[in-house]
């Protein structure tokens, strides 16, 4: 089995993902040299798409496929619970919804509401479904922008989830039969799988299903939008 491999990509974070995806490893278990950063291209070839190569080396005595990281401890995320915050954080979400909703199409009906220290955004509506996106990444934009809207001013971050048409419980229920045959597979053929990068609330719904699964464990790989989850034996 190859020892070494040449990743390439737009960013250096993507050749690294790419030439991991190769050899089946992680981050830690690689040395990495940038062969070709384009960090100093000449003016005649700035409109070439850009493009990144990186040699990922595995480590002495660490093979490919036959270690798994090690689980590291997971801090339990503290959420706002402030009162006077949530209710600010509330009103200003409630203000950009608003507006966004004129904007894009008024027929659309909308709800925000806090429960629990937690705002819930429901969107409804028969062209909200383009709202929603590919396998819901235009959810997940407008998700971060009232994100950055209720902590703006806040002195923790505040819990907020955003629904569109109930597209969360589809997509789950999509995701945790996926996660069961998938787990199966393992099991039967003994090898581990790597999904497609996913959404961090999209992996919490993968770990959270098969965190129960008899003689299985799950762990992530990757960085920022190439995170992926790996179905591995336990």
């Amino acid at each position: 089995m190859a020892n070494s491999a040449i990743g390439e990509g737009k960013t250096t974070n993507e050749a690294i993902e790419d030439g991991l995806k190769k050899l089946k490893v992680s981050k830690d278990r690689v040395d990495i040299k940038v062969l070709d950063s384009d960090d100093k291209r000449s003016f005649f070839s700035i409109l070439d798409p850009r493009k990144v190569k990186v040699e990922l080396t595995i480590k002495e005595n660490v093979k490919a496929d036959d270690k798994k990281p090690e689980k590291k401890e997971v801090k339990e995320k503290v959420y706002d619970k402030d009162e006077e915050d949530l209710k600010r954080a509330k009103e200003d979400i409630e203000k950009f919804i608003s507006e966004f909703i004129k904007a894009f199409d008024d027929k659309l009906t909308y709800e925000v509401k806090l429960e629990d220290y937690i705002i819930y955004i429901n969107i409804n509506g028969e062209s909200s479904g383009l709202l929603i996106g590919y396998r819901g990444d235009t959810l997940e934009a407008i998700q971060k922008i009232v994100l950055a809207i209720a902590d703006k001013e806040a002195k923790q971050k505040v819990r907020v989830i955003l629904d569109i048409e109930g597209y969360r419980d589809k997509r789950a229920a999509t995701l945790e039969d996926l996660a069961v045959k998938k787990a199966k597979l393992v099991k039967a053929k003994g090898k581990k799988i790597t999904l497609e990068p996913m959404s961090s609330y999209e992996r919490k719904v993968i770990h959270t299903k098969l965190q129960d699964f008899d003689g299985i464990q799950t762990y992530s790989i990757g960085e920022n939008e190439y995170r992926r989850i790996v179905i591995d034996l336990a």
